[in-house]
């Protein structure tokens, strides 16, 4: 009884290992997504800031019912 308790732990914890090395795959690429979007945004920001025309001023404008 003792050696089949021991086995099925060992079998457990080689499934809890392999699913952290799944979750740790699918976490790597979620921060590399990340990183590209922040780097993205960044540029769209600079871009912004470079021509001030580009967006319509009057988006800031409160409509005429307020």
């Amino acid at each position: 009884m003792d050696e089949k308790r021991i086995a099925e732990l060992e079998i457990r914890y080689m499934h809890q290992q392999e699913l952290l090395q799944e979750l740790s795959g699918v976490l790597y690429e979620q921060q590399k997504v990340i990183d590209q979007l922040r780097a993205e945004v960044e540029r769209l920001k600079q871009k912004l800031e470079a021509e001030p025309g580009l967006v319509d001023a009057r988006q800031d404008e409160r409509p005429p019912h307020y």
